[in-house]
């Protein structure tokens, strides 16, 4: 699977970014059904393709796996997980290290199985396995004689 088959659908958003300087102001709709507005950010990933499957790693640090939401829908994978603020209720005189949750978007192709993707998370890092649908894996065809 190449680039081509799993877009970045948030490529665009440095440049809307507000303070911090990565991090940006969002309306959230947590599954508790009420909106929120805090700062999200847009997590750096790595992306690997294996011969059945692309893995995908998310850095999140400071959040709970329990705070993770992945879904799969009409063939976009999104991300989100909320990380509580570290000193609530504080009057910072400086603030260069911002605490907010994550926000990340994908399309993904039709070459991935999506009623496989499977996902696990430690040490700050989501972990995305996104199984390779079986009618592009690779495969060995026998030959009879």
């Amino acid at each position: 699977m190449t680039e081509a088959t799993l877009h970045n659908e948030t490529a665009n958003r440095e440049a809307a970014q507000k303070e911090p300087a990565h991090a940006e102001q969002a309306q959230k709709q947590p599954q508790n059904g009420h909106a929120t507005t805090g700062h999200y950010y847009r997590p750096n990933v790595d992306i690997v393709e294996l011969a059945n499957e692309l893995v995908l790693f998310a850095d999140m640090p400071g959040a709970r796996s329990d705070s993770i939401d992945v879904q799969f829908e009409n063939g976009e994978l999104t991300v989100r997980a909320d990380v509580e603020p570290r000193q609530p209720g504080v009057n910072y005189l400086l603030r260069e290290y911002g605490v907010g949750g994550f926000v990340r978007s994908f399309r993904v192709g039709e070459q991935v199985d999506a009623s496989r993707i499977t996902a696990e998370y430690a040490d700050g890092v989501l972990k995305l396995h996104l199984p390779k649908a079986e009618a592009i894996r690779p495969r060995k065809i026998e030959v009879r004689g």
